[in-house]
């Protein structure tokens, strides 16, 4: 395969930024020596501290659980006038701890005729007087919720990943592309795309401090996932959505769920996405549902560079989280430094003293509160933010790992682009689910046993 759109949407972020009035100047000393004097330097977007003032916007809240109710949150610190005015999930105690949540934090309080619950709970968010959408469901549900707040004219903001199967991919990139026509704004919830220091190192990088890119490594490696017991009295549906992070078709798995921002950052800084992976993986430590608790994935891009990304999620083990660009001249964290190949720090972000002058290694603003700030920014200055191909693109790049290591065979991105692949049940009721708890099982066609 050639070339993918991506570098199209990325130019257009960019100008995006431009005509946002966010674009910094960079300082003389900006650029290393080693660094080609011939290249079109590459300027650093400028990240707004707080969203300009405007109208209302009123924001309604799919998914109610720890990172919606955060999202919300988030939404509401990104700036002035900025109200949430529905909430819906499938279950009331989510409902209820969000609504605590928001009071407590920011003195909000949305009515009980604005709370909706059940699996269409989503049709009637969107249906109320809202102008965005953020969207913090487990991942199975986001891609038909997104196509339905698009075609709503909702402004969307999107946790990642954008889906658990192929099919759901790219459903996610074609009501982007009609997001786009509707000038409506996007953003995603890979948050280093967001934060100051990441984007800071990347125009370094693009302006050539480490030669011509060569591999990449990414990791995520911790503890145990969560896990919620079943008790007695749930359904099949309701076990599987309390313990959601157990199941493929809800939650893509642990590489999909929890790695996309280690291989996503990779990604952005080669400005590309890999055409095939061949991996492995498996389960250590047995428990409910499906999902592996390791992988190990080497992605190969158009032009034959590659990277590693290795995920393990295990007690007792040793831990590593982040992820490494190497090019013909050093290498980088990708975060906020740059090595030669001596292991000699070039160069360091610099982050902002503390409030008595003393040198910190934090940003100011959080790269939660950031997304929502870019996204009230773009919606309010008429300047549209698409995020929603690269979000799909980086979870193709999971799902294709994955199946890698399930099936024991290469993955192409092709076979992505043509899979069939649907995970999940066709109907959603608490009832009955005809999906066992068996993990994949290399080299065996699925379905056998």
């Amino acid at each position: 395969m050639n070339n993918h759109p991506e570098s199209e949407s990325r130019r257009k972020f960019i100008g995006n930024a431009a005509s946002l009035g966010i674009l910094g100047a960079i300082g003389a000393g900006y650029l290393l020596s080693s660094c080609n004097s011939r290249r079109t330097r590459y300027e650093v977007p400028v990240s707004l501290d707080i969203a300009p003032d405007g109208p209302p916007l009123r924001a309604g809240l799919i998914g109610c659980g720890g990172r919606g109710t955060g999202a919300a949150v988030n939404f509401l610190n990104a700036g002035p006038n900025l109200q949430v005015t529905a909430l819906g999930d499938v279950f009331q105690h989510r409902i209820d701890s969000c609504r605590k949540t928001l009071k407590e934090s920011h003195n909000v309080e949305v009515p009980d005729d604005n709370c909706f619950t059940g699996f269409d709970a989503y049709k009637s968010v969107i249906d109320s007087d809202v102008d965005v959408i953020l969207h913090a469901t487990p991942q199975h549900f986001r891609p038909q919720h997104f196509e339905a707040a698009v075609q709503a004219r909702k402004h969307v903001f999107l946790e990642k990943p954008a889906a658990v199967d192929a099919v759901g991919a790219r459903s996610v990139m074609a009501s982007g592309k009609m997001a786009e026509s509707a000038g409506l704004s996007v953003v995603s919830g890979t948050i280093y795309r967001h934060q100051r220091d990441y984007i800071k190192t990347f125009s370094m990088i693009k302006n050539g401090a480490i030669g011509e890119l060569i591999s990449g490594n990414a990791y995520r490696m911790a503890g145990p996932l969560w896990h919620v017991n079943r008790q007695e009295n749930w359904s099949d549906m309701e076990a599987m959505l309390r313990d959601w992070m157990s199941w493929y078709w809800i939650c893509g798995g642990n590489l999909v769920d929890v790695a996309i921002h280690q291989f996503d950052i990779v990604n952005w800084f080669f400005e590309k996405y890999p055409v095939k992976a061949i991996g492995f993986g498996g389960r250590h430590h047995p428990r409910d549902g499906d999902v592996y608790d390791f992988y190990s994935v080497e992605y190969t891009f158009d032009d034959g560079r590659n990277f590693q990304c290795m995920n393990r999620h295990m007690a007792g083990c040793d831990n590593k989280s982040g992820q490494v660009v190497y090019g013909t001249k050093g290498y980088t964290n990708c975060q906020n430094k740059i090595f030669d190949y001596n292991d000699n720090l070039i160069w360091q972000y610099e982050y902002p003293p503390d409030d008595q002058g003393q040198p910190t290694d934090r940003l100011p603003i959080s790269s939660f509160d950031q997304e929502m700030i870019n996204l009230v920014a773009a919606i309010r200055t008429n300047k549209p933010l698409n995020m929603a191909y690269d979000l799909a693109a980086s979870t193709l790049t999971g799902i294709m790992g994955r199946e890698s290591a399930h099936t024991g065979r290469e993955v192409t991105w092709d076979d992505m682009m043509n899979s069939t692949m649907r995970l999940g049940p066709r109907e959603y009721v608490m009832g009955p689910v005809d999906i066992k708890p068996e993990p994949p099982v290399p080299g065996t066609p699925p379905g056998a046993s």
